[in-house]
């Protein structure tokens, strides 16, 4: 009778705090990634004994949540103490106390996460809007050696020591522009069926030095294009860049890899409800195989659009659509080595193999939005962040508007 007493008393606590049974959203079945980033290999600092507050804006809403950690490139167990999630508060680092919803993993709140592998909590009956933001806490009680991360978070995480998940604000807090562990966002909607899109490429994507938590990535720019169409046409976009990515080469010991042909399953085909993939990857494929030190990796166009055709052929073999975006300009980068008149080459040539050879379903000619035209090798100056080969927010804007959002009907 006691056990029955404490059984019922614990069901009673979880519908209270807002939390579905796991089969209640799980028999809907219609996931859709909603959010994401891609981990890196294991460079990141020991973040053991403390709690790890991290922002995230959602590009498609729905009635139920799921949160998505990674420890698939790592190599100890990653040991999640506990996790939650809540709405954003005023004050930076902080939460709606009200809003704090725990996480659980299977029904328990304490879960190892092998090496290698991903770990997905049990939905939360929670409502989200599209381009809403969510802050996921978790807290790390163990050593962690080298972390995974995904570095170029242009975004800020706050951490401090202690479990701290539940607390509204995190007093004393230490910031970075770094992902620890946290790799997507999923929601579920009774009345949407799911529809993502994977944005998959390199810091171009990635949104390098894009202003910090100002969501200013191109990526985010297509969400909000595409939510101010309704609810009708819901559609969830996923950010699964890496600066420094590259088709064809992973250099374990930099923060670029893994190679876009060993993460393509992981970062993209196992996105839930993708629909499409749009890949925007090549340029550092040419650029660091010319710089020191990396002459060794240097790789043809033919090699590059190789890579390319494996990219879409493993994709469609999924049921994806496939859209290729042309390589920016890149002439004058303050990067020692990086441009050469070679590697201009090779762009173009992989270039008018993405817009001509019929291999992808349709083309976003980025490189035609950003070009200057009276220097095709050159960024325009009003879109260029200042390298010479990122753009700024105006420019990831410019491209984003030049998208047709038809494409993904």
């Amino acid at each position: 009778m006691g056990d029955w007493k404490a059984r019922t008393i614990v069901s009673v606590a979880i519908l209270v705090l807002g939390l579905t049974s796991p089969s209640t959203a799980q028999e809907a079945d219609r996931w859709t990634s909603s959010w994401g980033a891609s981990p890196v290999f294991p460079v990141g600092q020991d973040v053991g004994g403390s709690t790890i507050r991290q922002y995230v804006r959602l590009s498609m809403g729905g009635s139920h949540v799921r949160v998505r950690f990674s420890n698939e490139t790592g190599k100890t167990p990653l040991v999640i103490g506990a996790a939650t999630l809540a709405k954003p508060g005023n004050a930076a680092g902080s939460v709606d106390a009200a809003s704090i919803r725990p996480l659980t993993f299977g029904g328990i709140e304490t879960v190892t996460v092998p090496p290698g592998a991903p770990m997905l909590s049990d939905p939360v009956d929670v409502p989200v809007d599209a381009l809403s933001t969510l802050a996921i806490s978790m807290f790390v009680p163990r050593a962690t050696g080298p972390s995974v991360v995904h570095p170029d978070g242009v975004q800020t995480a706050f951490l401090v020591q202690g479990d701290k998940t539940g607390e509204a604000g995190l007093d004393g807090a230490k910031t970075l522009l770094t992902r620890f562990y946290l790799s997507g966002v999923e929601v579920a909607n009774d009345n949407t069926p799911p529809a993502a899109i994977v944005t998959f490429g390199d810091s171009i994507t990635d949104g390098y030095h894009s202003t910090t938590d100002a969501n200013r990535r191109w990526p985010d720019r297509l969400a909000e294009r595409l939510a101010q169409r309704g609810a009708g046409k819901a559609v969830g976009v996923v950010n699964a860049g890496i600066s420094g990515n590259r088709v064809l080469h992973d250099r374990p010991e930099d923060i670029f890899g893994p190679s876009a042909l060993s993460r393509l399953d992981r970062d993209a085909l196992s996105q839930s409800g993708a629909k499409w993939l749009v890949v925007m990857e090549g340029i550092n494929d040419i650029g660091h195989s010319s710089q020191a030190g990396l002459t060794e990796q240097e790789v043809t166009a033919e090699e590059i659009i190789a890579g390319h055709k494996q990219i879409i052929a493993r994709a469609k073999a999924k049921g994806l659509k496939v859209y290729g975006a042309t390589l920016t300009p890149f002439e004058g980068t303050v990067f020692p080595g990086y441009f050469t008149p070679e590697g201009e080459a090779k762009r173009k040539a992989v270039n008018e193999w993405i817009r001509t050879g019929g291999a992808y379903d349709a083309v976003l000619d980025f490189d035609a939005v950003v070009r200057d035209p009276s220097n095709p090798s050159r960024m325009k100056a009003e879109y260029d962040e200042g390298d010479h080969l990122h753009p700024n927010d105006a420019g990831y804007k410019a491209m984003a508007d030049s998208v047709d959002l038809a494409l993904f009907d």
